[in-house]
């Protein structure tokens, strides 16, 4: 007898990992009722869905994946209460959140000239992507600085206090969202951290909205106070601060996680510990997606050429515009909803770390910064 799967729409290949072993039906993200886990024995979620015992008490569920690094939508002790396995993603997203944030550095007055040029970063969170983005700082010979109180401090390199991290350059977080005491993460800037900063710095959340407080975010930028402010997440999304949308520098629809590649990654990731946890055979790990994409590239070097591969992949800017057009003119419930469509359409973006460049670059160095974006680089005339 085949196990019964319901998972969201947006975990692609679900079938294809875990083949006869289940019976796959999909569900539309935001609404699941109850009612539609009858008989189904793992529910896979991403972070749209919350998961908790209003949804399951009533329910045979022996299973619950979010195929999201992150999983503060899952009540994770009611389903510890309740005998449920859990398991999530983690690391699933590192690659394309940290290409978005790189990219936002590029498309932002002079920042990543900056940071090439001596300038630097300040790392909140030295997780799986907070961690990602320290290697790819370190290929490319940016300085940086990482805060994260909650690792042991011999596990983070170039650790510092929140306030010198405060003080550089570009500032982008990293980390999860929790309450918990002695550094709750909710609220971890707010009016008198945004005030420490630099007027000419560059603050980046594409972590989770509440790390952030919005409220006094919103204050402080009315003022006409810095930093510059990109933001990927929100307070209470997809119900967004309009009024604060139109203060920040750029705003997206919490799509820096979103490529093609991290989510077949994470379907494999929670159809793995799916098998290992209701005893069945390890699933297929050959992945669904077609070959590597390709960019073409000719003479650039530094903060040009790395400007180019950045933006060849992550439009931000049209992201941008794309998430001003559909809410500042649309009712709450409309707003919801695109909100949620520009997450799905942005799903089938490739990552920089599964392309093959090819052409002629500058030099050597040039070279090597491709790489250390996790390109692959071919040469003109060199066979694939």
């Amino acid at each position: 007898m085949s196990l019964s799967v319901l998972a969201d729409e947006n975990i692609p290949a679900v079938e294809h990992y875990l083949g006869e072993m289940a019976s796959v039906r999909y569900f539309s993200g935001r609404h699941l009722d109850a009612a539609e886990l009858s008989g189904v024995d793992a529910l896979l979620v991403r972070s749209v869905t919350p998961v908790d015992r209003r949804l399951l008490a009533d329910s045979g569920v022996r299973f619950v994946g979010t195929a999201t690094s992150g999983f503060d939508h899952v009540d994770r002790r009611w389903l510890a209460d309740a005998d449920i396995a859990f398991a999530h993603a983690p690391g699933s997203n590192a690659n394309a959140v940290v290409e978005y944030v790189l990219a936002a550095t590029a498309v932002l007055d002079d920042f990543l000239e900056r940071l090439l040029q001596g300038g630097r970063c300040g790392v909140v969170g030295f997780g799986h992507v907070g961690a990602s983005l320290v290697r790819r700082l370190q290929a490319l010979g940016i300085d940086y600085r990482v805060f994260d109180p909650w690792l042991d401090q011999a596990q983070v390199p170039r650790g510092a206090d929140l306030d010198e991290v405060l003080s550089c350059d570009v500032v982008s977080l990293h980390c999860e969202l929790t309450r918990d005491a002695p550094w709750p993460s909710e609220h971890l800037l707010g009016t008198a951290e945004l005030r420490r900063m630099r007027g000419d710095s560059l603050l980046i959340n594409a972590s989770r909205g509440a790390v952030v407080h919005n409220t006094a975010l919103l204050r402080h930028l009315q003022q006409g106070a810095g930093p510059t402010v990109v933001l990927d997440v929100w307070e209470g999304e997809p119900d967004i601060n309009r009024d604060l949308l139109q203060q920040v520098a750029l705003g997206t629809a919490h799509i820096a996680g979103y490529s093609s590649d991290g989510k077949v990654l994470a379907t494999r990731m929670i159809c793995s510990a799916l098998a290992a946890c209701l005893g069945l055979p390890e699933p297929t790990v050959d992945s669904p997606l077609e070959a590597p994409a390709e960019l073409h590239l000719a003479g650039e070097g530094g903060a040009a050429l790395l400007r180019r591969l950045l933006c060849g992949r992550y439009d931000i800017l049209r992201d941008d515009a794309l998430l001003r057009g559909a809410l500042l003119a649309a009712g709450r419930v409309e707003a919801r909803e695109r909100f949620d469509d520009l997450r799905r359409d942005y799903a089938g973006r490739r990552e920089l770390a599964a392309t093959t460049v090819r052409g002629d670059v500058a030099d050597e160095a040039d070279i090597e910064r491709v790489r250390a974006l996790g390109c692959r680089y071919r040469r003109p005339g060199e066979p694939a």
